[in-house]
């Protein structure tokens, strides 16, 4: 798999586990009453990895498979789905494989970090929706490089889409 794809998993991964331990856990971070757990925060990073894994193997394999549809058509190939029987399609379905556990490792690295910041400063319950929103700022600027965009953009568009997760996740209060 070229580094580049796997720059997209890891970066995407470790999005997803942020945004996902701040709605499924923001209400528990900053609940002076129920402190956060270590177990607590391992099943959130393990529930997020499981999540994480199929849903970056499910796009990713139809994307593929779907490119594999568009060159059949471009192609002009009369029995369609010949190409997901050969040896592309099994190399479709390797590099889905592949990048989705890549994704699903990122993403739990993603929700171990604010999870663990927590746990770090339990009596500053907030440095652990803080450090989130720090490293979506970070994997904002990462982000603008990536696609040669606006690192201003990508960083605002992050840290406000972390801020709206961790206010939804502690108004939902779901852990």
């Amino acid at each position: 798999m070229p580094a580049r794809e796997s720059a997209f998993e890891i970066v995407a991964g470790l999005i997803d586990g942020i945004l996902t331990a701040l709605v499924l856990a923001g209400g528990t971070i900053v609940d002076p009453t129920a402190p956060l757990t270590l177990s607590l925060a391992l099943r959130v990073c393990a529930a997020s990895a499981l999540s994480g894994l199929f849903v970056f193997f499910v796009a990713t394999y139809a994307e593929l498979r779907g490119e594999l549809v568009r060159s059949e058509r471009e192609l002009n190939l009369s029995r369609r789905g010949h190409f997901a029987t050969t040896r592309l399609g099994r190399q479709v379905l390797g590099d889905s494989v592949r990048g989705a556990a890549t994704a699903s490792a990122a993403t739990l690295v993603g929700a171990l970090f604010p999870l663990g910041v927590g746990l770090l400063f339990p009596a500053d319950p907030w440095t652990g929706i803080l450090a989130a929103i720090l490293a979506l700022a970070a994997l904002g600027v990462g982000m603008a490089r990536y696609t040669h965009g606006s690192p201003v953009v990508w960083t605002a568009g992050l840290i406000v889409m972390g801020l709206l997760l961790a206010f939804a996740g502690i108004e939902l209060h779901l852990l």
